[in-house]
């Protein structure tokens, strides 16, 4: 599995510390790395297909300040696609209003008919890029149908998706619109959470020092400035491991 990285904090807040642990993981993790620093709706991308602490660019960077008040960080395990910049996460693409769209994710979507279509529109070979796709595709619709969809419309549409995707899924991930920060989380023990004075921060396993508590399992979350704004349906379909969906995990990683 991937690992995953997340805050939401009222000011910048200097990342560097939780930044250096969390890809000192990366031995375990060798995949490729990758970094979002967000702003409103400017978002800065880094990432590389190589093992984060081999990353020369990466110890360079970590040298100065890196400061942001939303930030995504990941490192990689493929179980699906190669091992390319292009299925590093995370992912961006904008929606027909423009608006910016980023999204890191940790498991597997075994199958979900919905997503079939956007294998032929996507850049690399991963499931996860075509999550994003797909959230693009609905919030696109429904902007054309009904106008640009306020963040109401946006969060009740993502906790339909959500709510469906995660039926026989793996379904970690964190998602940016540009404004609000969203969390899910379906199997269990696999994504922590630390409340500060600062704001929230996410991570697959607990960084530094400090409390961390299970994440809420099979409830989307919507957060903006470190403050849970929204609170989806708690849709009940949590993942367990099964010998069918490690067979099909291996079969596709022998394959990379």
């Amino acid at each position: 599995m991937c690992q995953l990285f997340g805050i939401s904090a009222r000011q910048p807040v200097v990342l560097n510390e939780y930044l250096r642990e969390f890809y000192s993981h990366s031995g375990r993790h060798p995949h490729g790395w990758g970094l979002a620093l967000m702003n409103g709706e400017e978002v800065h991308l880094e990432k590389e297909p190589v093992q984060a602490d081999q990353s020369r660019y990466l110890k360079e960077r970590l040298s100065v300040p890196v400061k942001s008040r939303t930030a995504f960080a990941h490192i990689r395990y493929a179980t699906i696609g190669n091992v390319e910049y292009r299925n590093c996460h995370p992912f961006m693409g904008k929606d027909c209003t423009g608006r910016p769209w980023v999204l890191i994710h940790n498991g597997t979507i075994f199958d979900y008919p919905p997503m079939h279509c956007l294998v032929s529109a996507q850049r690399g070979d991963t499931d996860s890029e075509r999550i994003l796709l797909y959230v693009l595709k609905e919030m696109s619709r429904e902007a054309l149908s009904n106008g640009a969809p306020d963040a109401g419309r946006r969060f009740r549409l993502l906790d339909e998706m959500v709510s469906d995707m995660a039926k026989g899924n793996k379904l970690n991930l964190l998602l940016y619109d540009g404004e609000y920060l969203y969390m899910h989380t379906n199997y269990e023990g696999s994504l922590q959470i630390r409340q500060t004075k600062d704001g929230v921060a996410f991570s697959t396993e607990p960084l530094g020092k400090g409390t961390w508590n299970p994440a809420p399992m099979t409830t989307l979350l919507g957060y903006r400035d470190g403050v849970v704004q929204f609170v989806g349906t708690n849709h009940g379909h949590a993942y367990e491991e099964n010998e069918e969906d490690l067979k099909y995990l291996y079969e596709v990683f022998a394959s990379l």
